[in-house]
């Protein structure tokens, strides 16, 4: 895999992570795609990283799997491609969702199958106005992959995630806001300032505690009322040992503003 497929800049306590193949529209190889999961394990597990920034190099988000290098064997086995999934597409949404740093997807362009799902599994969504989002998958014959069909419900309900998976159509970046699944829509000369922004705010809020919001929410969904009710207690009273919790409640008591240090 080339070096520059993902670019990796780290800015304070901010991480950057950009899909720098932009004559492809950033379409994901299997090296890209590994590499940005290594990225964002890395993101995950460094306490001086407390927020990340993902975005596309161009014009473009990223237009899903890159195919045209793809060859399978003379005679398919059973198995290999239920087993590809697993380790491919299937482990990057993965490690979007389970990463415990918040992450910020930049939206800067076209969002293609693959490409809308790891998107959509970021935790905030800005969008450029020119931005597209699109559930390629039925153009091609396909099963929508990457957990949209996961995903998609829970974001805007089975009725409308149907209507995009049967019918292929572009959504702008304003009918996906519309639809709830962007946060806000920004100016395209914009969309970097803003990212950087709420990268730069999230990373100065108090990080074990949005590590463990964002695990309560992505599980609320699945959960009865008694499991989630479990899981709020067991997260509190993690987060309670924190220094950064210690902190939020000295500054409530002191009347000042909290100085948190993801902690």
């Amino acid at each position: 895999m080339p070096v520059s497929e993902v670019t990796h800049t780290v800015e304070g306590p901010v991480c950057h992570l950009t899909l720098d193949r932009p004559e492809v529209l950033n379409a994901l190889t299997p090296g890209g795609r590994d590499r940005l999961i290594e990225l964002l394990a890395r993101a995950s597990a460094d306490p001086g990283i407390r927020a990340v920034v993902l975005t596309g190099a161009g014009r473009g988000f990223c237009a899903g799997a890159d195919l045209r290098g793809a060859s399978g064997p003379a005679e398919r086995v059973a198995g290999d491609v239920a087993r590809t999934l697993r380790l491919g597409a299937q482990r990057l949404v993965a490690a979007v969702l389970d990463c415990e740093k918040p992450v910020v997807a930049a939206v800067n362009g076209t969002a293609a199958g693959l490409g809308a799902h790891l998107a959509l599994a970021c935790d905030l969504v800005l969008a450029a106005e020119s931005a597209r989002f699109i559930e390629v998958f039925v153009r091609r014959g396909l099963v929508p992959d990457g957990g949209g069909a996961y995903l998609l419900p829970r974001l805007i309900g089975p009725r409308r995630a149907k209507e995009l998976m049967f019918f292929g159509d572009a959504l702008s970046a304003r009918e996906a806001e519309e639809l709830g699944l962007v946060n806000r829509v920004v100016a395209d000369e914009e969309l970097a300032r803003t990212a950087r922004a709420w990268a730069e705010r999230l990373a100065a809020g108090p990080t074990r505690a949005l590590a463990l919001t964002k695990q309560l929410v992505n599980a609320s969904l699945d959960s009865d009322r008694a499991t989630a009710f479990a899981a709020e207690a067991a997260a509190q009273e993690i987060n309670m040992t924190t220094a950064d919790a210690q902190e939020g409640v000295a500054s409530f008591v002191e009347r000042r503003s909290p100085e948190y240090r993801g902690r």
